[in-house]
Formats: structure tokens, sequence, C-alpha cells
């Protein structure tokens, strides 16, 4: 008995011998203690899990060499020798965090973003562009209703913080849109040739922009382009005032797609209904096709599309200048657009981004002073020569881009490339004392780099540049570019960015002389984010300084200045209404520029204080419906009225003030009979829109008369407007879709 009792106490001192206590502490990079990490002997079954205050502890009967393995979904695993020979065994450990692209920062500083599931800051997708109450599906009528963006409505373009609507430029698949908007009709503003579902993602910068883009003063609208159709599937519309139809083809292996379009809008029904104040003497007619096909290749997609346009208009207006003629004007214009982009990964860590893109666009101008009767009237003096005339005018471009992009390590990256630009645009301009014919030709080539540096998930820099040429003004410039956003807490973040931008002169400006200069705006913004629970919230300050700007008086010249200055809020909500989706916008600007004709600094004419915009979505699955308004506000705009004061040489303001508040209110609402059925063969879409419900009279500004005498206001051409439309689709249930996008 006393042998066994004497070998139990040796077999018991040899297993406590074999154990070995293994405790410690892991903390992150900030000394915030991990928890739920997993911590094991490698090969082995002994470890433990790491409890709220980061601490474990557990015995292991391993001996010898070993090693220690730890595991965190948010940190990189840690792994690390040790000797297990029974004593205790204390490991402390700071753990790296893993670079996670659904958790780490973004840089949201004067952009934002929109069309990219991962990202919780998505803010405007396809589906919000079309139902957007007023926007009618034009990009950049939604657009207006985000913070930065002024309510222009008598002249296209994306007019933001402070800058005119040639400073904002739009690029599809990384290459310049020479033509976005449909040649603008005087006092009349002109939508956008494409359609939002053209595209998947969308960035709108409201200054701060990648360095991989440039000529864009003050803004850039960034679109991609989808990549394949969900299956093929056909599509109508059908309306008072266009119809059209199209195709998209997949192939079976879904490695292949093409697709084309057709429509046609004449609105000779709408105008009879609805009275419009320009006597249309041409009715305006358009005709659009485009086509397109994609190629999934070994790790990437090549992807083409075209769009033609083919559209004309004729209409009267009241001479300002007398009391018994009038002005008519009318246009005809052609479009062509081509766009041909290849996205190539070429290993793990390398990709290729190539575009191709070639447009051109001519324009077919008539001014004419008419008499009562509409007969032709020919004048050799002053008001009514200048109105007189007959413009041929053509635009084109061909673009070439490469980018490559290199992955660091994480989410680190650098990409860098270039691209050349070839702009070719004869005009010629006839009057009764002149045929004065102009070409402008351009060579304009930039290369840029631009790095994303990842110190961690909660920090995050972008520092980049280009470097630019244009032979046309024979002159260079260089625009560094620097943002960086740092994570202040779960969904929380802060942005800064600072960048120099410059753009060439206008072609209407080279035309009087090409002895000018780039203009230059300097950007400086500071931004808070915040998202969470499908709410996003924003604010913004920013600090816009001008040089550079092209005078037109004396003579042609760069010696216009100016700033903008201000702060945004920006509020998206999806979650405390029940079924109810809204965002609310506010803008305040401070801007003046001393430019073109201007005597001195003055605000700009584009430029309004404050501005306001409420967006309110709602679909109710059980009706099969959507219901949509939008409210926007904005004080007046200044006017003034320049006149030549030939004694002292000099541009004098002979009148002045402020419009009018801007207020409108539109509505829209969707039907979706086919919501929800089983195997329906066709999806429909019942769509009807109203712009300006409440009946405010809209002043854009004032025209003057030659002698400053007599004004006129700017209004639109009927105090509200209308849509209603069917569109079908066949070949695919987008009931799920619009469920989705709309709760």
């Amino acid at each position: 008995m006393k042998n066994i009792f004497i070998i139990m106490l040796m077999f018991l001192e040899m297993n406590a011998r074999g154990q070995t206590k293994i405790s410690g502490h892991l903390k992150d990079n900030k000394g915030k203690p991990v928890i739920a990490a997993s911590i094991t002997v490698k090969d082995s079954y002994d470890g433990a899990t790491s409890d709220s205050s980061g601490n474990f502890i557990f015995i292991t009967t391993e001996t010898g060499t070993h090693v220690i393995t730890i595991i965190s979904n948010d940190f990189e695993n840690y792994e690390a020798p040790v000797d297990l020979n029974g004593d205790p065994l204390t490991m402390n450990i700071s753990l790296k965090p893993k670079f996670n692209e659904l958790k780490a920062v973004t840089v949201t500083a004067g952009s934002f973003e929109a069309g990219d599931n991962k990202r919780a800051a998505t803010v405007l997708n396809s589906i919000d562009i079309a139902t957007t109450a007023g926007s009618n599906a034009d990009i950049t009528a939604a657009l207006k209703t985000l913070p930065g963006a002024q309510q222009v409505g008598n002249q296209q373009g994306l007019f933001v913080r402070g800058g005119t609507g040639e400073e904002t430029q739009q690029f599809i698949d990384g290459t310049l849109v020479n033509n976005p908007y449909y040649t603008s009709v005087p006092d009349i503003a002109t939508r956008g040739r494409f359609s939002p579902f053209l595209f998947k993602g969308t960035v709108f910068s409201t200054g701060g922009y990648s360095a991989l883009y440039g000529q864009a003063l003050s803004s850039a609208v960034i679109l991609e382009s989808i990549d394949f159709p969900d299956s093929t599937a056909g599509n109508a519309i059908v309306s008072p005032i266009v119809v059209g139809g199209g195709i998209q083809h997949l192939s079976k292996k879904k490695n292949f797609s093409w697709g084309a379009d057709y429509s046609y809008a004449n609105p000779w029904v709408y105008f009879k209904i609805v009275k419009q104040t320009p006597d249309y003497f041409d009715m305006p007619e358009f005709h659009s096709g485009d086509a397109n096909f994609r190629i999934k290749t070994n790790g990437g997609i090549i992807k083409y599309y075209t769009t033609f346009n083919y559209n004309h208009l004729g209409l009267r207006r009241p001479d300002i200048d007398s009391t018994i003629y009038k002005d008519a004007y009318n246009i005809i214009n052609h479009n062509w657009y081509n766009n041909l982009s290849w996205r190539q990964s070429l290993n793990n860590v390398w990709k290729m981004n190539m575009g191709l893109s070639y447009s051109t666009n001519r324009d077919d101008i008539q001014q004419q002073v008419q008499d009562s009767s509409n007969n032709d009237k020919t004048f050799n003096y002053q008001p009514w020569i200048s109105k007189n005339f007959h413009l041929k005018s053509r635009q084109d471009l061909f673009q070439i881009k490469e980018v490559f992009e290199k992955r660091l390590g994480g989410l680190s990256a650098i990409r860098f490339g270039g691209e050349y630009w070839y702009g070719y645009s004869p005009n010629q301009y006839i009057n009764i004392d002149s045929n004065y014919i102009n070409t402008l030709r351009d060579n304009y080539a930039a290369v840029f780099a631009e790095t994303d540096i990842y110190v961690a998930n909660d920090l995050a820099l972008k520092i980049g540049g280009r470097y630019e040429y244009s032979s046309i003004i024979k002159q260079a410039n260089i625009a560094p570019r620097v943002s960086m956003a740092y994570k202040t807490g779960e969904g929380g973040q802060v942005s800064l960015a600072y960048g120099i931008f410059y753009q060439k002169p206008l072609n209407n400006e080279l035309f009087y002389s090409t002895n000018l200069g780039y203009t230059r705006a300097t950007h400086y913004i500071i931004n808070y984010q915040k998202t969470a629970n499908n709410r996003i919230f924003r604010v913004e300050a920013f600090y816009k300084k001008y040089h550079d700007l092209v005078k037109t008086f004396p003579t042609y010249n760069n010696s216009g200045t100016g700033f903008a200055k201000g702060a945004e809020l920006f509020l998206r909500d999806k979650t405390t209404f029940k079924n109810v989706d809204y965002w609310i916008s506010y803008s305040y600007l401070d801007t003046k520029r001393d430019y073109l004709n201007y005597p001195e600094l003055l605000e700009p004419t584009f430029a309004a204080h404050h501005t306001v915009s409420l967006v309110v979505k709602r679909f109710v699955t059980k009706w099969k419906a959507g219901f949509n308004a939008t409210y926007t506000f904005a004080t007046g705009r200044p006017f003034y009225n320049f006149l030549f004061n030939s004694s002292a040489y000099k541009y004098v303001i002979n009148d002045h003030g402020r419009t009018p508040n801007y207020n409108s209110m539109g509505i829209s609402a969707e039907y979706l009979p086919s919501l929800g059925k089983k195997n329906a063969k066709t999806f429909i879409v019942l769509f009807a829109s109203a712009t300006n419900v409440l009946g405010q009279k809209q002043i854009y500004g004032y025209n003057y008369s030659y002698n400053g005498l007599n004004r006129q206001a700017v209004m639109p051409p009927a105090n509200r407007s209308y849509f209603i439309g069917c569109f079908l689709s066949w070949g695919i249930d987008r009931s799920q879709d619009a469920i989705d996008n709309n709760l």
C-alpha cells in the first residue's frame, strides 16, 4: 500500500511538471483591450479567449518549443515561439489592426460617393436619382438637392460653391465628357444627355477631388458605367412627350453582352396642354440612340458605349429694345459620343485602367430680328445689328488615358498614369458686316500620381499631384492634392482636404485671344461625417480662393480674382420613420468675384447666400406604389446691369438688386402593378411628376435693353411642368430591386 502511495505521488509530480500556465493581456495600438480574440498553442487543443478587459489565462500540457497563435477578426494574426517547460508564461501583446475595407476610414472631404454597396456612406444611386421629385431622372437636377449646388434655372450646368456651370466637369469611366448637356438655349436650362441607369457609381465632388482628374476648377462629377446587365431584357417607354425602347442581351456564360436603345421626343401635345411663354415656331424634336457591348476578360472587362443625338428647335420672344419687333432663335444640334474602357487585373497587386473616348458636337444657330408678321428684318446699327447672326460651331475631342494601380499591402495603394487630349473646334460667325472664321486646336497632356496610405483602419492619407501642359496657351502647371481622414469613433470620422485646381479658358474666350493662361482655384475643406443605422450626417466648411480669372475688359487677360467660403450640412435618414427615406441639405455661401466685364469685386449673379432642400420618399408595398416630394428654398440672387461709360472708359453699374427668394416644390409617384407577381413576364412602372406644384413665381434674373432703361424678368417657359409615362421591361423581374431601393 505504501508503495502504491509513493507511485501516485511520483505520477502527480510528473504531471504537474508537464503543465504550463499561460496568461496575458491583449491590446490594440491605442492601448484599448482586444476582446474575443482566440489564443491557442498551435497544432493543439489548448487555448482560451480574451475577456472584456483583454485578459486571458489557460493551462497546456504541451512541452518543448511551440508557437502561440492569436486570431481576431479585426486584427492581424499574431504568432510567437515559446518554450513550454512548466514555468508560468506571461504574454502582454499589442496587436496590429487588420485593414478592413468595410470598417476603414475613407476620405469624404468635398465629395459625395454613391453606388458602391460596400460603403455605408452611399448617398445617391440610380434609383434615388430617378425617384427624386422634380429631377425627372436628370442627374444634375438630382445633384442640386445636395449641399453645395445652386438653384440656377436659366443656364445649363451645375453651379457649385461660387463656381460657374463651366467650372464643373463630368467624367465617364475616367475620361472627360465634352458636351454632357444638350446645347443651351437663351434663358432656358437644358438637361443632361445621359440616363442615370447607365451608371453603377457616382462621385459628386464639390471640391478636393482626385489627382487622376483635371480641368475642373470647382467640381467634378465622376461616373462609372455598369459592367453587365442582370439578364437579357427588353425595355420601352411610352408617354405624351417621349417614346422609345431597347434591348440588353447577356450571353449564357455571362461573359459578353450587347445592347441598343432609341427614343424620340416631341412636346407638341404637351405644349398644346401646358402653354409656354416662348412662341415655338419650330417644335423641339429630339432623336436619341445608343449602343454598347461588354466583354469579360481573364481578370478584367472591356466596355464600349456610344450615343447619338439629333435635335432642333426654334422660338420667338419679344424684342426688349422695341415694342414691335421679335427675336427669333433656332438651333440644329448633332452630337456623337464614344467611350471605350478596359479594366484589367495584371496580377495580385497590379491593376490597369485604360480609357479611350471621342466626341463631336455640331451646332447650327441662327438668330434674327423679325417684325410683327414674323418677317426677317436687317439692321446695320445697334442695338439690333448684333442680334442678327448665324453661328456654325463644332467641338471635337479625342482622349486616351492610362492608369496603373499597385497595392502596397492592406488597403494602401499607389496609382499613376497619364492622359492626352486633342481638341479641334472650327467656328464661323456671320452677320451683316462680318464673316469671321476661327479654328482652335489644342494638344493637352497630363501625368499624375496618387497614393492611398492607410496608417490604420482609423487613419488614411491621400497624397497626389498632376502636371499639365496645353499647347494652345503654351503653359504648364503643377497641381498638388492632399487629403486625410481620421476615424473618431464607430461610424464617425473627420476629413481634411487641400488642393490646387487649374482649368483652361473657355473656347468662347480663346476665340478672342489665345494669350491667356490657366485659371486657378485653391481649395481648403474640413468635414465631419457620421454613418450609423441607415443614417448619414455630415457637416462641412470650405474656403476657395480664385486666381487668374479671365477678364474681358479692357482686353482679354487673367487679372480676375475671387473667393468663396461657406458651410454645409447634410442628413439622410432611412430609419426614424417606418418605410420613409428623407434627406435634408443646407448650404451657406459667401462669394465674390471680379471677372468678365465686372467693374469690381461683386457677388456673381448665380450665387445665393442660403439654400435648403428637403427630399422625402415613401414606398407603400401594400399599394405597390411610391410617393416622393422635394422642396427647395434659396434666398434671392444678385442681378446687375453694366453700362459702358465712354468718357471714363470703363463699365459702371447702372442697376442692381436681388431677385425674389426661390421656392419650389416637386412631387412624383410611381405605381408598380406587377410588383410581387410570380413569373411576371412584364415589369411595369407607371410614373407621374409635377414641378413647382405650389405655383411660386420663379425669377432667375433680368435682361436689360441696350440703353439700360428697360428690363425683363427671366422666368421659366411655364410656371409648372408635368410628366406622365409608362416604363416597361421584359425578361427580368425587378420587383425586389424596387423594394430594396425604396425602403
